[in-house]
């Protein structure tokens, strides 16, 4: 049933293309778990053992504490249509803000995105699929735009309010840096 790969295959890379929604868990060494859906044109398979993912700002910058403190996650992928699939990759993820030194590179492979907080730079030890037979089938209606007219509508200047006021720490109080 489950099948591990110690490298992203050109079959595994064509499932992840072809998703419209993945699921990113990442977990500090003690204190919650956080498991949250991701969207959007936001995600890259740069290698067999690299992957990029644009985050944009949300209610929590989770995955910044958590990574700042262990580096682990893990980024699921479910197939909602045609046949049943999951796929987990498993690594280390850093994370690149703007004025990084990749920045200005890595974010060109991204459409410009309102509200674009950070990058994560994943390194990929491990793939696994699993059957999947058991996850229903649904339909891809399309985008959802209420992130992207909110950070508009809040501006470069809002934006960097928000992070300030509720993106500079994880819900169990880990320092998130999103302002260094």
């Amino acid at each position: 049933m489950s099948k591990f790969y110690t490298k992203i295959t050109s079959r595994l890379q064509k499932f992840i293309e072809a998703q419209k929604i993945f699921f990113v868990a990442t977990a500090p060494n003690s204190g919650r778990i956080n498991l949250s859906p991701k969207g959007m044109d936001s995600f890259r398979v740069m290698s067999e053992n690299r992957v990029l993912w644009l985050n944009v700002t949300g209610s929590g910058n989770e995955t910044a504490a958590h990574l700042l403190e262990n580096e682990r996650i893990t980024i699921m992928f479910c197939a909602f249509e045609g046949a049943p699939n999951i796929l987990r990759l498993y690594g280390k993820g850093k994370e690149i803000k703007e004025g990084d030194a990749s920045w200005d590179e890595l974010i060109q492979l991204f459409p410009e995105t309102p509200g674009t907080r950070q990058i994560f730079d994943i390194t990929v030890d491990s793939a696994q699929t699993s059957c999947g037979m058991s996850i229903p089938f649904f339909d891809y209606k399309g985008e959802r735009n209420e992130l992207n007219d909110w950070a508009t509508e809040q501006g470069k200047e809002g934006i960097a309010n928000y992070w300030k006021d509720k993106n500079q720490t994880s819900i169990d109080g880990l320092p998130t840096n999103i302002l260094e």
